[in-house]
């Protein structure tokens, strides 16, 4: 049975939040990429290709916040079968404080032939830079 796009992107999140780098590389496209609308400094706002999303996967990995659930999770499947969009709440911890963390998120992905051609996340900038500040004190 093929993949739904639906399929898909409930695999690229379970990826990214068990940190399987590989499997979630291996569901973007070649020439995919990832896309923070809103985000807080020192984040790109778009990693593309393969390469470049595992360089940035491997280097963020556990370093910062480790998400450990997606809750309330909707899924928006579109008349357009490649688009889907996703509203979930992340809940997981600040790695250096252990504090509690959640994060409300609205993503847009386009799928097409079991691949990720985009993934945009449009994060709530703000509990990252209250983590980030309860982390460095400023």
């Amino acid at each position: 049975m093929t993949a739904t796009s639906r399929d898909i992107v409930e695999q690229v999140l379970r990826a990214g939040r068990e940190l399987d780098i590989e499997r979630f590389v291996g569901l973007m496209a070649p020439d995919g990429y990832i896309e923070w609308p809103y985000r807080p400094p020192g984040v790109p706002g778009r990693v593309r290709g393969r390469a470049e999303i595992r360089r940035h996967l491997t280097a963020t990995a556990e370093g910062f916040i480790r998400i450990a659930e997606h809750r309330n999770m909707v899924v928006h499947e579109t008349t357009d079968p490649e688009a889907i969009i996703v509203e979930y709440e992340a809940h997981g911890t600040v790695v250096a404080t252990g504090a509690a963390f959640e994060q409300t998120v609205i993503a847009v992905f386009r799928v097409r032939d079991g691949q990720v051609l985009s993934y945009r996340d449009y994060i709530n900038p703000l509990p990252l830079l209250d983590a980030l500040a309860s982390v460095t004190g400023v």
